[in-house]
């Protein structure tokens, strides 16, 4: 059955994550699984020879984008691949091109820890070899009154008051997501910073109410008012990263590379989501079953596709979920970039855009010839 799928959950931006040189680039293009024959065996992109002309066409994109802030800061962009459908992560190329140029090198896990900074956790830091001295969780007031309860947000749509309005005990509510993924992250042996990223309708009694949790929980907690005041508004978040990157810690994996996929499914399920078990389809169980069977996927890495709006598979469930199981429906097979990728749910490769896109209110004002409607 043919589909589309979004730019940012291909293979080949999957590739641009992970590479470290050109060479690695050309290997892995080759080595892209397009289809099964007849007898069950892979075709490659290196068996219709179309690598050479893959890489070709990728060259330059392996070289980062130097880019800066609004108050000219140097950074890199490059790779996008979503955490939900893909790696989620900056490339290790700008990483080590990062590393040599910057006293402190900031690089990204997207969406929430539990697929962010897994896959940054588990995927990443194995494929570069670099270890992380220190993990930031960000958070909002709104997002833990989401979590606790609050209206549903609609892309598009004005935030309804109660995202605009104090209401301390609807964050108080919502504060046990933000403490499971602290928990998470000091799983992998890192005290986090985490950064209440403020913005102007958020009170006093709010921010407060979230730094006390955090701060119990055994975290670092830090304000940055950067939305409304730049850099100057996030010295006191940058003094705690600073703080906290001078502490030893005890970095350590989830898991080791012997476990096989559905054990190692199993434990990021419990350990990272907070599920009691996992479920397989009968398709998705005979999938796994094949890989575990052939060694030539032993050292592939396990890439979870799930949604980033809860812990869980479903959407709709908000803030620690319990009682629950993920559902595996198939395992896609990223061989270019060793990814062996378990979908739960029904979570779509192809995400729509919302129904009232920024598109529309983006233009060029030809008399100045300048770019209105970004903000």
């Amino acid at each position: 059955q043919s589909k589309f799928g979004i730019a940012v959950s291909s293979e080949l931006m999957a590739i641009l994550s992970i590479v470290t040189d050109l060479p690695d680039l050309r290997k892995r293009i080759g080595e892209i699984t397009l289809a099964f024959d007849k007898t069950g065996k892979p075709v490659y992109t290196k068996d219709l020879e179309v690598d050479g002309a893959m890489t070709a066409w990728m060259r330059n994109t392996i070289n980062p984008t130097l880019m800066c802030t609004v108050e000219y800061q140097p950074c890199m962009v490059h790779a996008g691949p979503f955490a939900n459908i893909a790696v989620g992560q900056s490339s290790i190329i700008a990483d080590r091109i990062g590393l040599k140029m910057f006293d402190y090198h900031v690089t990204e896990s997207g969406f929430g820890a539990d697929i962010g900074f897994e896959k940054f956790w588990n995927v990443k830091c194995r494929y570069s070899g670099l270890k992380p001295h220190v993990a930031v969780l960000t958070t909002t007031i709104r997002a833990l009154k989401m979590h606790g309860g609050g209206p549903k947000v609609v892309p598009g749509l004005p935030l309804d008051e109660a995202y605009t309005k104090e209401n301390v005990e609807l964050v108080e509510k919502g504060i046990p997501n933000m403490v499971h993924h602290i928990n998470t992250v000091r799983k992998a042996g890192i005290n986090p910073v985490v950064c209440i990223n403020a913005f102007h309708t958020d009170t006093k009694d709010e921010i407060a109410a979230v730094r006390k949790a955090a701060e119990e929980a055994g975290a670092r907690c830090a304000v940055s008012e950067h939305w409304a005041k730049g850099g100057e508004g996030a010295i006191e978040f940058a003094e705690a990263v600073k703080e906290a990157c001078d502490e030893e810690n005890e970095f350590r994996f989830l898991y080791p590379l012997e476990m096989k996929l559905r054990e190692r499914v199993e434990t990021i399920a419990r350990e990272v989501y907070g599920a009691d078990g996992v479920t397989w389809t009968p398709e998705a169980e005979a999938k796994a079953k094949m890989l575990e069977s052939d060694p030539k996927y032993d050292d592939f890495a396990t890439m979870m596709v799930k949604t980033h709006l809860s812990l869980s598979h479903d959407p709709a469930l908000k803030g620690v979920p319990k009682g629950w199981t993920l559902p595996i429906r198939d395992v896609l097979i990223y061989s270019g970039a060793k990814f062996l990728c378990p979908c739960a749910g029904t979570i779509s490769l192809m995400p729509g855009t919302s129904s009232n896109p920024a598109f529309r209110r983006v233009d060029v004002d030809v008399k100045t010839a300048k770019v209105i409607g970004l903000f």
